[in-house]
């Protein structure tokens, strides 16, 4: 990097971590809140993701908070494995990613700690919850709609992003057996035909297109570009090098399309795209409020996905793009909505103007821009170079 980028990413490092501390403590029950003011609650997948970001920096302080944070997990866990929404009510339930964010996590902060025992049984009852999640009996895992990160949008049956964290958690608890069976599920092509014949098992690969699908189930499925999903698919290994670099290439090259379209005022990638419009079949009214097109999960810009895809691009070898990218996301994590801040770290912005448009101070988007200039500085990616590489390939 240039000196004055370095010296632009370094205080964006700092004010991250200013951030990270400040909600390290919120109301409920000393665990962190999920932003600086909006949202004081401690929403699990939030803090999960977080976690990455904390765990990768070494800082001692908030690693203790995220042993607080899966150590309240466990307790509120369901008796059937089921961990909660929010870290410390165990009646609010029903997500389709909080179980195995809190696998992963804890994976991974075995690995930071050498406790390699920390809380077995909560892993042990939350890998046999997983084991039920799957429709079809064969580890591939289905969800409902609205079940995931995305609130506002359809995701139904084998989702590509919720798959890639069980893939990930499965290989660092050496279940490499049940990962390659996944991996194997997710590389076959979706459905389009009317019929689907018997022992004819869906997957997520799209002919003629370098990415995975958002989601498929029997003869339905959606095409669209899920960032996030795709983005773990390259960190986790799910997308094999050539793929990984096929599947940059043409994530640079439709963005590119949507600015020339005036879709896209930013250097970084929609969460989403095509984005839905009230024309297209998977358009749902409740969208003209609270997910337009361009906006929320329908193609809003989202500092902490950004942050996984300039990781992904450390892990695809783009190491020059990956610094380009991280330069970018330092000047989107600058706007504050509201807050009188240098750095804002909002939750997401706008595809076509580049506003803020959800909280100021946001605990992931400030932990996962710490954790993609790790990647760039160290030109790896903590914790998912060994679910690349590792053993049982």
């Amino acid at each position: 990097m240039k000196s004055r980028d370095k010296v632009s990413v370094a205080e964006a490092r700092a004010a991250a971590l200013d951030v990270l501390l400040h909600n390290a403590r919120g109301p409920y029950f000393g665990l962190p809140r999920t932003a600086g003011w909006g949202y004081p609650e401690p929403y699990t997948r939030d803090l999960m993701i977080s976690a990455l970001g904390i765990l990768a920096s070494g800082h001692e302080k908030l690693i203790a908070r995220i042993r607080r944070v899966l150590q309240v997990l466990a307790k509120n866990q369901s008796p059937l494995g089921h961990v909660p929404s929010l870290v410390h009510d165990p009646e609010d339930r029903g997500a389709s990613d909080t179980t195995p964010l809190f696998l992963l996590t804890t994976a991974i902060f075995r690995r930071v700690t050498g406790e390699s025992d920390f809380l077995a049984e909560a892993v042990e009852k939350a890998l046999r919850w997983m084991d039920y999640q799957s429709p079809s009996d064969r580890v591939i895992v289905g969800q409902m709609p609205t079940s995931d990160w995305r609130d506002e949008q359809w995701v139904l049956g084998f989702g590509l992003y919720v798959n890639t964290v069980v893939y990930s958690y499965l290989r660092l608890f050496d279940e490499h057996e049940k990962a390659a069976r996944l991996r194997q599920l997710m590389g076959r092509f979706t459905i389009t035909a009317e019929v689907k014949h018997r022992h004819v098992h869906e997957g997520l690969v799209v002919r003629h297109k370098p990415y995975y699908a958002l989601w498929s189930y029997k003869v339905h499925g959606s095409e669209r570009f899920d960032l996030l999903g795709n983005s773990l698919a390259i960190l986790s290994g799910i997308a094999l090098p050539s793929r990984a670099d096929a599947l940059v290439t043409w994530v640079e090259r439709e963005c590119a399309a949507l600015r020339k379209q005036d879709e896209l005022a930013l250097e970084l990638p929609p969460n989403f795209f095509p984005y839905v419009r009230p024309e297209d079949p998977d358009w749902h009214a409740r969208y003209a409020r609270y997910n337009r097109p361009g906006e929320y999960h329908n193609g809003g810009v989202w500092p902490f996905i950004c942050g996984f895809y300039v990781a992904a691009l450390v892990a695809a070898g783009r190491h020059r793009l990956a610094r380009r990218k991280l330069r970018a996301l330092t000047q989107l994590v600058r706007p504050a909505r509201e807050a009188d801040v240098t750095f804002g770290f909002n939750e997401w912005c706008r595809a076509q103007d580049g506003t803020p448009q959800g909280q100021d101070w946001q605990t992931w988007s400030a932990a996962m821009y710490l954790y993609a200039a790790i990647c760039v500085e160290r030109k790896d990616t903590p914790f998912f170079d060994e679910i690349r590489s590792g053993e049982g390939r």
